[in-house]
């Protein structure tokens, strides 16, 4: 491999670009212009532009002309797209990820969930039939019983998914859930399944080979979500017995090994409170959160997807695999959790970010970065590991009042108070965490700041004298004003 083409934007091209220089790859850089990517390139040999991330034929027209003879497609866009692969396939460039043929059967959940049923790896009870009339389904929902999810077959991200917790309420949640399955995925096929209240979500990092190898590198704990896309990522996964975590990653690496899975995966599931868990969906491709991994373990999953693709043996064996201390990722956004967590655009007026030891950030913006629409607003992941999840959670607070992100709103004060909860420091974590205190996580008004508005406020501006009992605005402030 000579020349590698990263068809992606963001943190993760500049994570795959790094892990090439290092390994003497040329790089090269397919972004799209409607994307502020001036960070980003620095980090390239080359750049070509593409007409969408989510064009095939865009992408295989510039890793033709760039010369490059294998592609990186990072994740979200095309990566779990079996077209892409194949494309890939045809074209004779290496694709950095599993064959064509393993994308698609995990592509669909319905298909998935059947194949994990002839593997003997336990499945949520459900429906995943062909037949997807209303008059079926709804039978179907009725012996499932309630609470019930409605899910795209297609899907992810939350996209087509439902919750029912009254029958009146199914016919419309099935509606819906097509309709949103439909725009987001071009395929309005669903599945329905029992609703598990106050799960954990549970998934498996697992790696194959071209020679039939495959392990897993542990387990991620990524319970805390808001609209179904995770927040807060973990390892190892707190309060989790290793009888349970033996008989997950095992069943894991039974799924990959039941779709020849080739290059790096995740298998996802949920937990019920009392130790049963089920398998939700395989992710085909690397996973925002694979740092966590990487710091507990001590590898580098970018350079072994790149020599794995390259037809080299899988770097590790099983037994040379530990998990060492404790690591927690949390994703700074441009959003603004006052108001419903709404993205952000604008201009990025100050960015620093944390350092020290037991710190890392991926970034994929600098000062001056404009943030747009087109694009999910992440703007980096804040990564921080230590010898036990306490000293980690010291670590990542720390960090947290040092990442600073001026010009527009974020997410970052919101994700300090989330870390510092008390239950989270506990380990008593679900997928309904973030919503049962969402009061207690949002931000409360300092004493001192109705005082400097007042104070600012009856400032004359023509006037140099100061309200009375302040001498000066930054007294007033005390270290907020620092």
């Amino acid at each position: 491999m000579r020349k590698l083409l990263v068809a992606n934007r963001g943190e993760i091209a500049v994570r795959i670009a790094r892990s090439c220089r290092e390994m003497g790859i040329a790089s090269v850089f397919a972004y799209d212009e409607r994307d502020d990517s001036r960070f980003v390139r620095r980090f390239f040999d080359s750049i070509v532009p593409v007409a969408s991330y989510l064009d095939v034929g865009a992408v295989i027209d510039a890793a033709r002309k760039s010369g490059a003879d294998a592609i990186h497609p990072g994740y979200g866009f095309l990566s779990e797209r079996a077209a892409l692969a194949a494309a890939c396939e045809d074209a004779g460039i290496v694709f950095i990820g599993p064959k064509s043929k393993s994308i698609a059967a995990m592509g669909s959940k319905s298909e998935s969930r059947q194949l994990m049923t002839r593997l003997g790896v336990p499945v949520v009870p459900g429906y995943d039939g062909e037949d997807q009339s209303d008059a079926t389904l709804t039978a179907e929902a009725k012996k499932i019983g309630l609470p019930l999810l409605v899910k795209a077959s297609a899907g992810g991200g939350g996209k087509g998914m439902k919750i029912v917790r009254d029958p009146a309420e199914l016919q419309r949640a099935l509606e819906s859930a097509r309709r949103e399955a439909m725009k987001a995925f071009g395929d309005d096929r669903l599945l329905l399944e029992r609703y598990i209240e106050e799960p954990r979500h549970v998934e498996v990092q697992v790696f194959g080979d071209s020679r039939g190898e495959i392990v897993h590198l542990f387990e991620r704990d990524c319970s805390l979500q808001r609209r179904h896309q995770k927040v807060v990522e973990e390892s190892p996964a707190p309060n989790y017995p290793e009888t349970l975590r033996e008989k997950m990653t095992k069943a894991a690496v039974a799924a990959a090994r039941g779709v020849d899975y080739q290059n790096a995966g995740t298998v996802e599931f949920i937990v019920t409170p009392d130790g049963e868990f089920y398998f939700l969906e395989m992710n085909t491709r690397l996973q925002v959160e694979h740092p966590v991994t990487e710091l507990v373990t001590g590898v580098d999953l970018v350079r072994a997807q790149i020599d794995v693709a390259s037809g080299k043996p899988l770097p590790w064996k099983q037994s040379d695999l530990r998990q060492r201390g404790h690591a927690i990722e949390v994703r700074v956004y441009a959003e603004d959790p006052a108001d419903r967590f709404l993205p952000q655009s604008g201009r990025i007026a100050v960015y620093r970010e944390p350092s020290g030891p037991g710190v890392r950030v991926d970034s994929g913006v600098m000062e001056g970065t404009e943030v747009g629409v087109n694009f999910d607003p992440m703007l980096a992941k804040l990564v921080c590991c230590a010898e036990s999840r306490d000293a980690a959670i010291d670590r990542m607070d720390r960090a947290l009042r040092d990442f600073i992100v001026l010009g527009l709103n974020n997410n970052i004060s919101w994700l300090r108070r989330v870390v510092t909860h008390e239950e989270f420091r506990a380990g008593k974590v679900s997928t309904r965490f973030l919503a049962e205190h969402e009061n207690a996580l949002m931000a409360t008004t300092p004493e001192i700041v109705p005082l400097i508005a007042a104070a600012l406020a009856s400032t004359p501006r023509t006037v140099k004298s100061e309200p009375a009992g302040v001498t000066c605005v930054w007294d007033a402030l005390g270290p907020w004003g620092r």
